[in-house]
């Protein structure tokens, strides 16, 4: 594999990072002992602290502000030291819960900034066609025959009796290819939503209930639609990332997980 190649694994990143947590959090030395009483601020300490300020407050500490500053990690330094002594970063499952996320943040944070390509966002697609499908419901296409009746007694003495015979109305018999949209923008939203629970067949179903009165229906197509790329493209990639950071997640704690040996009393 090249370097440039290799710079672009997620799990390269993933140790990397973790190597910097890790530095950054003992502060470029071994990590607290808490049987220690000697806490020593010299001159990298020192540093820190006032690099740490300037960061904080866009400017660099007076002298007073840093004598403050080293106070303040003095009094954490002391805090922390008598937490581990107590065993409470073995004890208390909030503290656990904050590292286990702080490593699965550190296997993430490439793929919270990723943008993804209009390629990679198509693909993501149409291997999740199925999810999307239904937020282009409105653009399916149906074609029905449709009987009216001023009351739903008559539609249902109608469908049990075989006849075939509604009463007139303004309304087309039959109708073919419109869309969902199309359905509820003429016969309303009640009706479109009753249709589209329909079963495809040459039997007559129903009553459906409109703003006019009650039909029968015989379903005898239904086409559903392709989902809108450009539409749907903001949604795609918040998705697509969020799998992706399930995805590195994941595959860096097998990472972690390979190098321990797991026993299990069953």
């Amino acid at each position: 594999m090249k370097f440039a190649d290799l710079a672009r694994e997620p799990l390269v990143h993933f140790v990397a990072l973790g190597a910097v947590l890790y530095v950054a959090l003992t502060w470029g030395g071994n990590p607290p002992d808490p049987t220690s009483r000697v806490i020593k601020v010299g001159a990298a300490e020192t540093e820190k602290v006032a690099e740490s300020f300037t960061l904080t407050m866009g400017r660099a500490p007076t002298d007073a502000e840093l004598d403050r500053a080293i106070d303040s990690f003095v009094r954490e330094e002391v805090l922390y030291r008598e937490a581990l002594r107590l065993g409470f970063d073995e004890s208390d499952a909030i503290v656990r819960r904050r590292l286990v996320s702080k490593m699965d943040l550190s296997a993430s944070l490439a793929a919270e900034t990723a943008e993804p390509t209009d390629a990679l966002l198509r693909a993501y697609l149409d291997e999740n066609i199925e999810r999307y499908a239904g937020q282009s419901s409105q653009n399916t296409k149906v074609g029905f025959e449709q009987l009216f009746f001023a009351s739903e007694a008559s539609a249902r003495a109608a469908l049990a009796n075989g006849s075939r015979n509604g009463e007139d109305t303004s309304l087309p018999g039959a109708i073919d290819g419109a869309t969902m949209r199309d359905v509820a923008g003429r016969f309303g939203q009640q009706f479109a939503d009753r249709l589209a629970t329909l079963e495809l067949s040459d039997a007559w179903q129903g009553p459906v209930s409109s703003g006019f009165g009650w039909h029968l229906v015989k379903l005898t197509a239904r086409e559903a639609a392709q989902p809108d790329f450009e539409a749907l493209r903001l949604v795609l990639a918040n998705d697509w990332r969020n799998a992706q950071i399930s995805e590195r997640k994941e595959r860096a704690y097998e990472v972690l997980r390979s190098a321990y040996r797991i026993d299990i009393d069953r």
